[in-house]
């Protein structure tokens, strides 16, 4: 499979926008964040696992009231109004799913949030905002989506400021990870390979890159896609009503190949905190 420049972000927004999904989404990860968790036990439910990632990635940086920060790939925005509310810094959410802006967007009319977070409809392989125009740029599991990392790197870059940080996690292959072996899960999302940390160091690096900080929290990858797929079985019989019988069989088999990809140590997740350097 050849994946051309932007059909994985395509397909991703067509996913995205569908009423399976988002009705999968946030009914199973527990409303506001559909990203993976930290996790303090196996059995511990999404929706207290997911917001935790946030809390640790903010404490990685200095955010202030005069922050300005864009959110790639925001989801439900549940990362966006956790920095706005915490420490009263604007954000930017860019989201390429107009069904995901509308529930960021009511969340943060119905929180009191909305003067602070504002929701733009994109991607991040075409950033539709001006050089040199963020502090901090966060992303959280998105950038999966897209079959031309560079490309995003070097937008994300253009949009910073001199001396602005990329705080972001991804779902990505470890740097051993054989030729083949991750076919199933490649498939499901129409892409060829994934991103690792030697990847993104490497290319950031050519940018210009100043300070770079990974932390790798990998282990929770697999529990976390345990933990999708043991709620998703418990309410199988609901979710077959909200998304349809095909989408949720097809959903247990796609999350049985990351789990599998993952105990075979395959996959790796962590925060990557890259400081641009001044030209």
């Amino acid at each position: 499979m050849t994946v051309s420049t932007g059909d994985a972000v395509d397909k991703a927004q067509e996913y995205y926008n569908s009423s399976p999904a988002d009705e999968f989404y946030f009914n199973i990860w527990g409303g506001e964040h559909i990203h993976v968790g930290i996790y303090h036990h196996k059995e511990e439910p999404i929706k207290d696992a997911s917001p935790r990632i946030v809390n640790k990635m903010a404490s990685q940086l200095e955010f202030t009231p005069s922050t300005e920060v864009l959110d790639l790939g925001s989801g439900y925005g549940g990362a966006a109004r956790y920095l706005a509310r915490t420490y009263g810094c604007k954000v930017t959410c860019l989201n390429l799913s107009s069904t995901q802006n509308t529930r960021n967007d009511i969340f943060n009319k119905q929180q009191g949030l909305d003067h602070l977070i504002t929701v733009v409809e994109g991607n991040f392989e075409d950033i539709c905002l001006p050089d040199s125009s963020f502090d901090v740029v966060w992303s959280q599991d998105a950038i999966v989506h897209s079959s031309d990392r560079n490309r995003v790197l070097e937008e994300v870059w253009r949009v910073l400021r001199e001396n602005g940080n990329f705080l972001f996690t991804d779902l990505m292959q470890t740097s051993d990870c054989p030729n083949g072996v991750l076919k199933p899960v490649l498939d499901r999302i129409h892409l060829d390979s994934l991103g690792s940390f030697g990847f993104y160091l490497e290319n950031t690096r050519k940018l210009g890159l100043k300070r770079a900080e990974i932390i790798d929290l990998s282990e929770h990858l697999t529990t976390h896609y345990h933990r999708v797929l043991e709620e998703t079985e418990k309410r199988y019989d609901n979710m077959v009503i909200l998304c349809g019988k095909d989408y949720i069989d097809t959903m247990i088999k796609g999350l049985n190949h990351w789990i599998e990809a993952g105990k075979n140590d395959y996959l790796t997740w962590g925060i990557m905190n890259f400081e641009k350097s001044t030209p």
